[in-house]
């Protein structure tokens, strides 16, 4: 599954720390946006790690957007960037 993730972080310090913890997850599509193909078991340990990192009562807001395959398929890319993240079909045989 498709996740985007968007944050707003006024502390420099876990701003970095979050961009840190997404980093190990997807790939950063704009300064405070990630894109993370993600299964469902992958998606609880990043929102372990994410609720670790930020503090709701200082002003820290995340939002996470999942993505069906079908909507996944419909996301446009203008200008520079990555191209969009895809899950990788493995096979062992």
């Amino acid at each position: 599954m498709l996740y985007v993730i968007a944050y707003d972080i006024p502390d420099d310090a876990r701003r970095l720390k979050l961009a840190k913890v997404l980093e190990g997850f997807g790939q950063r599509v704009q300064r405070s946006v990630f894109e993370c193909n993600l299964t469902e078991r992958e998606y609880r340990a990043l929102l372990k790690k994410v609720e670790r990192v930020i503090q709701l009562d200082d002003g820290d807001s995340v939002r996470i957007y999942r993505l069906c395959d079908a909507c996944a398929t419909n996301i446009e890319v203008r200008g520079e960037g990555p191209p969009v993240e895809k899950s990788v079909d493995v096979y062992i045989v």
